[in-house]
Parts: C-alpha cells; structure tokens; sequence
C-alpha cells in the first residue's frame, strides 16, 4: 500500500458545488490504488430536514463566518487506534486533518447555534457508496436548462440500475437509502472510539 490515501489535495478531481462527486472520485481513487482497505472508509453527508447546516473553515467563507450549505460531503479513514482523518476538499483546514480538529473547527456544536441548523450526519461505507450512487446533476440546473455551477468534466455518476439518487444520501430520515443516519453528538463519540 501507498503511504499517502489520496494524492494531495491540489492533484485530487474537484468540482466546486460538486461534494459528493469529489468524495465519490477520492473513493474511486483509493479502491483502484488499493492505498486502503474500502472497510475503514466512511462518506459522511452532513445535512438536516431542511437543508441547512453550517460549516466553518470552508474555502467560500468569510473570516470566521460559517457557510450555510444544503448539505455537504466529506470522507473517514478511520483505522483501529489511530486517529480518524477527515478528507475534506472544500475545507481550508489540512487535508487531511484529524476528527478531533474537524469537529472543533469546521463542525463546532450545535448547543451554539439555532435548531433549524442542528447537523445530521449519514454515515454511509465507501464501499456501499461506490456501489449505489448516482447523480445525473439535475439538481444543478436552473429551471432554464442552465447550470447553477459547472459540473465535472467526466460523465455523470450511475449504476446500472440508478441515474439519480442524490436526495436518498442528503435525506436524514433514517428509513431511506443507505448507512446510519446520527446526530452531531452520536457521530463525534462513535468515531472518536474507532
């Protein structure tokens, strides 16, 4: 195996407004290197019922406002007794950087912040999310055909049987799509025992 995951961050496919491709490509990336079992990935979707959370430390931010994103895509490596590392292509913290940082820095707590912006986290296997999803990107079209933001130079994201199944991995209700959906605090103490 190599010693780094995924190539740096300036070599990694990134698409802005365009998370969970970036994480899909960095999951495809580490299958076809073998730089890691698929078993100590995790995509994390961070959103709530509706469809506002904040980050901090984001690239599109402002000094040490948050962005107030629809909901938002990172990777896990978590190996056993070792810290778990966040990739994150969008973050102006290291990439990657620990959870422990993530969390203070960019996930902060939701006991600061109203309600309505309290995070749910979908914690999905790569292996399950390289397997399932599917984009075909209209959700990035403006109601003219138009694109809100340019996608990615490559095809869109399907499977045999799907071509769009976005809103099964940003929906936090617990009976649709894949993975376990928690909440900050749940998310934070699970993987910080990993």
């Amino acid at each position: 195996m190599n010693s780094r995951l995924t190539p740096q961050r300036e070599d990694c496919p990134y698409t802005s407004c365009y998370c969970e491709e970036n994480v899909w490509k960095l999951c495809e990336y580490i299958r076809t290197e073998k730089t890691s079992p698929l078993e100590q990935l995790f995509v994390v979707f961070i959103s709530n019922q509706n469809r506002m959370v904040p980050l901090w430390k984001q690239k599109s931010g402002h000094g040490d406002q948050p962005v107030i994103w629809d909901y938002h895509v990172i990777l896990l490596h978590a190996v056993p007794q070792a810290d778990v590392l966040v990739y994150d292509l969008d973050s102006q913290l290291p990439f990657p950087c620990s959870l422990e940082l993530y969390g203070t820095q960019a996930l902060r707590s939701d006991r600061d912040i109203r309600p309505q912006f309290h995070r749910k986290f979908r914690v999905v296997p790569a292996d399950c999310f390289l397997l399932n999803f599917a984009s075909d990107r209209s959700h990035m079209r403006n109601p003219d055909g138009s694109w809100k933001m340019p996608p990615p130079p490559y095809p869109p994201i399907r499977t045999g049987e799907n071509h769009m199944n976005l809103n099964d991995f940003i929906s936090m209700d617990a009976t649709v799509g894949w993975g376990a959906v928690l909440s900050l605090d749940h998310f934070l103490h699970r993987f910080s025992s990993s």
